[in-house]
């Protein structure tokens, strides 16, 4: 490698993609809440390959666009055989014919695309191709449906189909599907030629909704698990938690505020903090090969990276339990 120790890699089963421990998550480089300044964006994938991190996500979702050309030029002149990346089809970027002057789907960026949803057969060839084309490069190496909750047939019957011909040919190494949810995802692992699931939010240490249908799907069908959302929208990423803090996108009820806070006192008295503890909880389970995380700037590398290497006690996740904290 190049002067840079790679992190540890688990491998998707039964594909030839290997991902880091820790992946980095590309759509706050799209400018996902607010802008981030192009040299941070840069300077953030700098200093994660700098740590080791050779896995990256992202998709035309993120900023319409801007995560992948962002990504695309911070990795062109990295060794193409040393990284892993991830995009996104089902929603095609098409011409916005009517522009307000602002994207309405949580990134401040102009509207000058729309997303459209497809996946369908040409859609996915279509999606990725434009893929190629935004980040330059000559290949993808994993691809998810993004978050095909309402098309499940046409996903289950087009899109995954196109993607396993796609695999199959070489063209892709690994395919799967990312959402929010965990129950569809287990279908796809059950029913679909996917590989890979990305579970967003769902097998974390205030819910392990996962362990009814995706974890158990994985292990069955000898399927792998990204797990990202470990913070479920910012509740877990701090050492003491406060009143107002995000929870799935919505301001945090008080009684995981309080649930929260349990945790994280239980956490100090085994020398480490809520936010490391949400690292490492996932990587707990051996269907979750991989956990990635946003990350907007060198800090919030440098943070994540030194919260993914702390040390956390198996004797934690006993603690959790036996105090009713975590399944």
């Amino acid at each position: 490698m190049t002067g840079t120790d790679v992190m540890r890699q688990r491998q998707i089963k039964n594909t030839s993609v290997s991902l880091t421990e820790l992946g980095f998550g590309a759509s706050v480089i799209g400018n996902l809440y607010r802008v981030t300044p192009s040299e941070d964006a840069t300077g953030a994938v700098d200093a994660a390959w700098e740590a080791g991190v050779r896995y990256f996500d992202t998709a035309p979702h993120y900023g319409l666009g801007l995560s992948e050309r962002r990504l695309g030029a911070a990795l062109r002149d990295r060794p193409r055989g040393e990284y892993v990346i991830s995009s996104k089809v089902g929603r095609l970027l098409v011409p916005n014919e009517h522009p307000r002057g602002a994207d309405t789907e949580g990134f401040a960026v102009r509207d000058d695309l729309r997303r459209q949803w497809d996946f369908s057969r040409d859609g996915v060839l279509r999606s990725i191709e434009a893929s190629l084309e935004r980040t330059g490069l000559d290949h993808l190496d994993v691809v998810y449906l993004h978050d095909p909750d309402d098309h499940w047939r046409q996903a289950a019957d087009e899109a995954m189909p196109t993607l396993a011909e796609l695999r199959d040919q070489g063209v892709i190494g690994a395919i799967g599907a990312g959402m929010n949810q965990s129950a569809m995802l287990a279908r796809f692992l059950r029913e679909t030629a996917a590989d890979v699931v990305m579970l967003a939010g769902r097998y974390t240490l205030l819910d392990q909704s996962a362990l009814d249908d995706v974890l158990p799907a994985a292990e069955e069908q000898g399927k792998s698990v990204v797990a990202v959302g470990v913070f479920n929208s910012g509740l877990l990423s701090q050492d003491r938690p406060d009143e107002g803090m995000k929870y799935d996108y919505q301001d945090a009820p008080p009684t995981l505020v309080a649930r929260a806070r349990a945790i994280a006192d239980v956490c100090a008295g085994h020398g480490t903090t809520l936010p490391a503890a949400a690292i490492a909880f996932p990587r707990t389970h051996p269907g979750i090969v991989n956990v990635t995380l946003g990350m907007r700037d060198r800090e919030q590398v440098t943070r994540n990276v030194a919260l993914h290497r702390s040390t956390v006690s198996e004797s934690l996740w006993d603690d959790l339990r036996c105090q009713g904290l975590i399944r």
